[in-house]
């Protein structure tokens, strides 16, 4: 029976209330009045529930799918301004037991090369990292209870904490790892995490049992119920997403909006971020072989509408999708992406050979992150590289109230500038240090609090004489 409330993963993400909702979406697809009623609700930026949220992904009407985009694009803009978060994965191990078939990382691939970076390896790949200009990490690793056990990872944490090179210095590790216990979730939040992440893959328990039929990720309920224990851990900064192409989309779409709802019901702040990668092609995985892919117009309509019923919420990008999806779900929505990214183990210091290939998954955007860079300034967008609301303990439910009572502006933007201006002054190409403080000099212009304003420029100036690391 669905309730929200419910610790237990199959009665907030009810199968049956998935179902009921697919029909309702279905038999309400072209009912203008019902649709006209909840854009009318969307648009007093409070989200929407999972049904009326599912219902605008069925429309097919034309106009109506215009206005759903455009709405979408004017809330990204209420809440995110032109901002653009960047961040890199850092894999440090792929050594796994479980049994995912659509993981190259899976226990049973024998020919995929096995890593695990030693510590000295992790400074390499830091320096790396730093040397681009990145300032925002997410670690990933496989589930290993032995090669990469807590340890192992609070460990690795430590040592990228600890990296000062030249002007370099990574200021938030997000961590994507396997789900865990309540005590291992305190020790994550005692070692200055950022968000926790954890891809459901797909809420449909019967595929999820069948497309992980060995290791503890079988286990469909302690997966769901993942969020649950790190909240109660400490981590009041947790990011959600799916694998579309495993399961129906229309099916994950309300999964992954019901289970937002139950954190915001249960712990009273929802999702801090939404991740929406598609299944691409890897080592021993052929994306093919799964038969509910979608197109990147559905791709796109997807974003759009969760923007809409999550407003608050960050939506992230990788570098699975190539630069044409990225542009386009970007204006609908999507608040951070990867540049310049790897997803081997240990490819950011040294290239991999052919025959020691260890990455996830192919890179559709295979740009670096200068020329990611310069691409969003083209677009008119304010790449950043800003962490200042980590920081400043400014986490859950305290970030939530910020990005509600619309203080972005006056936080968010002048921030953005900042850490852009950094960017430039260590590490950009010529040509897009130029395109870069042309932005500047108009983008703070738009701080509308004239002493943040003045704060703010007077901190420009001082990164240009050669101080670092300012924020509101």
């Amino acid at each position: 029976m669905y309730n929200k409330m419910s610790l237990k993963a199959e009665e907030f993400i009810c199968h049956e209330e998935v179902l009921d909702t697919l029909s309702y979406a279905q038999a309400n697809k072209d009912n203008v009045e019902l649709i006209d009623q909840i854009l009318a609700k969307a648009r007093e930026r409070k989200g929407l529930e999972h049904r009326e949220a599912s219902v605008l992904l069925a429309c097919e009407i034309p106009e109506k799918i215009a206005e759903i985009y455009d709405l979408a694009e004017q809330i990204k803009k209420d809440f995110y301004g032109n901002r653009i978060v960047m961040f890199a994965p850092l894999y440090l191990s792929n050594y796994c037991i479980n049994g995912c078939v659509y993981c190259p990382y899976h226990g049973k691939n024998k020919h995929i090369a096995r890593k695990k970076l030693t510590q000295d390896e992790v400074r390499a790949e830091v320096i790396a990292l730093q040397d681009m200009g990145h300032k925002r990490l997410a670690i990933e690793a496989g589930e290993d209870p032995v090669n990469n056990p807590i340890e192992y990872i609070l460990e690795c944490i430590d040592t990228i904490y600890s990296i000062q090179h030249k002007n370099g210095k990574i200021r938030r590790v997000n961590v994507n790892i396997a789900a865990t216990t309540v005590e291992n979730y305190r020790k994550l939040h005692d070692a200055g995490i950022g968000t926790y992440i954890l891809f459901q893959e797909t809420y449909h328990k019967e595929s999820y049992e069948k497309l992980h039929p060995t290791g503890p990720k079988h286990d469909y309920a302690y997966h769901t119920e993942a969020m649950d224990r790190a909240m109660e851990g400490g981590i009041d900064d947790v990011g959600l997403g799916v694998l579309f192409g495993l399961e129906l989309y229309k099916y994950e779409f309300a999964g992954l909006l019901m289970h937002a709802e139950h954190l915001e019901a249960v712990h009273g702040v929802g999702p801090h971020t939404i991740s929406v990668p598609r299944i691409k092609r890897a080592d021993d995985i052929d994306p093919d072989v799964f038969d509910n892919g979608i197109d990147d117009d559905t791709f796109a309509k997807i974003c759009a509408c969760i923007r809409i019923a999550v407003p608050y919420t960050g939506m992230i990008i990788s570098t699975r999708e190539s630069q044409a999806v990225r542009e386009k779900v970007i204006r609908l929505g999507v608040s951070q992406i990867s540049g310049g990214s790897k997803t081997s183990v240990g490819g950011y210091d040294h290239p991999e050979p052919e025959n020691e290939r260890s990455e996830q998954f192919d890179v559709s955007d295979t740009r670096t992150l200068d020329e990611v860079v310069r691409w969003l300034m083209d677009l008119g967008y304010i790449p950043s590289f800003c962490t200042a609301c980590y920081r400043e303990g400014r986490t859950g439910d305290r970030f939530m109230m910020l990005c509600k009572n619309r203080q972005i502006l006056n936080c968010c933007h002048p921030n953005a500038l900042m850490t852009l201006k950094e960017y430039l002054m260590d590490y950009a190409s010529e040509e897009t240090r130029r395109i870069g403080e042309e932005l500047i000099a108009r983008e703070i212009e738009e701080v509308p609090t004239e002493k943040v304003r003045e704060i703010a420029k007077k901190h420009l100036e001082e990164i240009e004489a050669g101080q670092r690391d300012f924020r509101f």
